[in-house]
């Protein structure tokens, strides 16, 4: 797939984002089947972080600077750490939102970007800004499925009906 089309996939994930997670209620932003599952809350603030400083810091440094390893992270202890559940729901959706425009916006304007700078990760070998690029639409096409799920859960627990 070639990035324009990945970008404006991003960005069309932009308004999808927005369809799915505006104006809910609280009692479902923060309702899960388990306590070990996350909420649509824990999903937002996931989402928010993950655009800020991981997809978009990562393929801007394989880009960039590919002997450089981007930042470590582990986006499973972010959730504690940063309280996701004691966020203010609305607020995080919003600067998600604002955060995915940037996104779009800084990777159409790359100048003769080079998508097969790879960096050499110790363990899971060469990854290139292709790769980051790629995985970044897969993650959110991973998060609009749960978010979907999330609310079918929802709806099922809730009216006591069997649904398919």
């Amino acid at each position: 797939m070639a990035p324009e089309k990945i970008f404006d996939e991003l960005h069309r994930n932009k308004n999808v984002f927005h369809e799915l997670l505006c104006n809910i209620p609280k009692e479902i932003t923060l309702w899960s089947q388990t306590p070990e599952k996350w909420c649509l809350m824990e999903v937002v603030c996931h989402l928010y972080d993950e655009e800020r400083e991981d997809f978009r810091t990562r393929v801007k440094c394989v880009l960039e600077d590919p002997e450089t390893p981007p930042p470590s992270f582990d986006p499973l202890i972010w959730v504690k750490e940063r309280n996701y559940k004691d966020q203010i729901y609305d607020h995080v959706l919003s600067n998600f939102l604002k955060e995915r425009e940037a996104s779009v916006q800084w990777l159409r304007t790359i100048q003769n970007p080079k998508w097969s700078n790879t960096y050499l990760h110790p363990k899971l070998g060469p990854m290139s800004a292709y790769l980051f690029l790629t995985n970044w639409l897969a993650h959110d096409y991973l998060h609009i499925r749960q978010i979907i799920r999330l609310k079918f859960d929802y709806l099922k627990e809730k009216s006591g009906e069997a649904l398919n």
